[in-house]
C-alpha cells in the first residue's frame, strides 16, 4: 500500500500561492511571490531534507508540474540533493486534459484523478509526495485521499491568494504527529486524519432566558 503525503508552505492565513519567487504564479494579481525566502536558514533547510529523506514519487497538479519541469531538469549540479531526488522520480500529473509531459518519468493520471489515485494507493511502491498543487489538494481533501500532511507555517499574513483549504472542504479532526518551531519563526507540523470532528459545550447546563432569546434571534 502506498500513502499520499502532502508537504506544503503556508502563510498564517492559509495562503500557499507562489512561495518560491515573484514569477512563480502571479495569477489573480498575486504580487507577493517569494514570501518564504527571508525565513529559510540552515535549520529549516535541514528539516526540508528530512521531509524528502524517504523514497517517494511526485504527485503534482498541472500548474505545479509546469513550474517544476521548467526548473529541476536544468539543475545539473550533482551535489543538489533535491534535483537528485526530483529528476529521476516518477511524476504523476493531475490534469483535466492529456498534457504533453516532457520531464523524464512523467505520467498523466487520466481523466478520473480520484479513481487513478485510489488504484495507485493500492499498489506497492514508494509514497506519493504532493508539492504545491493547490487545485489538486482540494480533490484530495474532498476524496479523503491524504494519509499524512506537513505544513510549514510562515510568520506572515498575505491576505489573498490560493488557499491550502478552500470553502467546502469536508470537516475532519486531525492528530498532530510532531511539531517544531524554528528560529526564523517557521513552524513545521505534521498531521494525520483522526476521525470526525468532536464538539462540546462550555455553556450553562440550563440556558438562561436571555440566552434562549439570543439563540432565537440567530435563527
Amino acid at each position: 500500500m502506498r500513502k499520499i503525503v502532502v508537504s506544503t508552505f503556508a502563510s498564517l492565513d492559509g495562503i500557499m500561492q507562489a512561495p518560491g519567487g515573484p514569477a512563480e504564479d502571479p495569477t489573480g494579481g498575486f504580487t507577493l511571490g517569494g514570501w518564504t525566502f527571508p525565513y529559510f536558514d540552515e535549520e529549516s533547510g535541514a528539516a526540508m531534507g528530512e521531509i524528502f529523506g524517504r523514497p517517494f514519487d511526485l504527485l503534482l497538479g498541472r500548474k505545479t508540474y509546469d513550474i517544476f519541469a521548467a526548473y529541476w531538469p536544468c539543475i545539473t549540479d550533482a551535489d543538489d540533493a533535491f534535483a537528485a531526488k526530483f529528476n529521476p522520480a516518477t511524476k504523476y500529473v493531475a490534469s483535466r486534459s492529456n498534457p504533453k509531459l516532457d520531464w523524464k518519468n512523467s505520467r498523466w493520471l487520466g481523466k478520473d484523478t480520484a479513481a487513478a489515485l485510489k488504484k495507485l494507493k493500492a499498489e506497492d511502491g514508494p509514497d506519493l509526495m504532493v508539492q504545491g498543487s493547490s487545485d489538486l489538494l482540494q480533490t484530495l481533501w474532498k476524496e479523503s485521499l491524504v494519509d499524512e500532511f506537513t505544513v510549514l507555517t510562515f510568520p506572515l499574513v498575505l491576505g489573498k491568494g490560493k488557499r491550502l483549504f478552500r470553502e467546502g472542504v469536508p470537516p475532519v479532526a486531525l492528530k498532530t504527529v510532531k511539531s517544531k518551531a524554528y528560529p526564523t519563526g517557521v513552524i513545521i507540523t505534521s498531521y494525520m486524519a483522526d476521525g470526525a470532528v468532536r464538539t462540546g459545550d462550555f455553556g450553562q447546563a440550563e440556558p438562561s432566558a436571555a440566552e434562549l432569546e439570543r439563540r432565537r434571534k440567530l435563527t
